[in-house]
């Protein structure tokens, strides 16, 4: 499944996740936007292993909830790289706490990152792509999305929201040839997930009937399969991998 003469973008590529679906594309022969907001060391040496493997990509920051931020690195992708014909929404961030207790600033920074963010970047992204009749854009959701988790009303409230968000913009831009899905990962090992406490990482592994946790690149595996010319003919989905800890459609 190749990738090359195609230019992705992933948003959040400098670590975890995004890190992994920026090496699994470059490796298939992508030339890989790496965006970062904070961690321009952590996406600089993502690039460096991209390079050292022989493959393509370039560091991009940016604020996925600045628009204009968005906007003048579509624009800066197009004139230097053809623009961007895959697109990852990957970015995403946590402010746990329970919901009577949680602050307005917290619900807005979750939902203006993991899902406006997506809408704002899919929105710019897309013009190139329908005049081409040609792209990818793959959100990236949560299980917690589908099941909901107590402290995380923010977090599963944007996540649930990809997935409609996933569905509608599949629907608007199927006529261009450009699909649009979703990938909702279960637990995985991140920074975000060492953080938690033992006990809590016992019980999440004892409902996970694979019975192991899951990795980064399980997740970009599935990333690459829907960015690649082979799933053209799916379209609105959401892919689910998650040691079968979630089953639900």
């Amino acid at each position: 499944m190749t990738l090359a003469g195609k230019t992705a973008l992933v948003t959040g590529g400098s670590r975890g996740i995004g890190r992994a679906i920026c090496l699994r594309l470059a490796a298939q022969g992508a030339n890989v936007g790496i965006n970062y907001v904070s961690r321009a060391a952590a996406a600089e040496e993502v690039l460096a292993e991209i390079t050292a493997a022989g493959g393509k990509g370039f560091v991009i920051g940016f604020d996925v909830t600045d628009s204009a931020a968005v906007q003048n690195a579509v624009k800066t992708i197009s004139a230097d790289h053809g623009g961007v014909d895959i697109l990852i929404n990957n970015a995403g961030i946590t402010r746990d706490g329970l919901m009577a207790r949680m602050k307005d600033e917290d619900w807005d920074a979750v939902l203006n990152t993991n899902l406006k963010g997506a809408f704002t970047c899919s929105k710019e992204a897309m013009r190139g792509m329908m005049k081409k009749r040609w792209g990818r854009i793959i959100n990236i959701s949560s299980v917690i999305g589908c099941v909901g988790n107590a402290g995380q009303v923010n977090y599963a409230a944007a996540k649930a929201g990809l997935i409609g968000l996933t569905k509608s913009m599949a629907k608007e831009l199927a006529s261009r040839k450009i699909t649009v899905n979703c990938v909702a990962p279960g637990y995985i090992v991140t920074d975000m997930t060492t953080e938690l406490p033992e006990e809590i990482k016992e019980s999440i592994l004892a409902a996970i009937p694979l019975g192991s946790i899951g990795q980064p690149e399980d997740v970009a595996d599935a990333v690459a399969y829907l960015a690649a010319e082979e799933s053209g003919y799916v379209t609105g989905q959401t892919l689910h991998v998650n040691g079968g800890m979630y089953m639900g459609n």
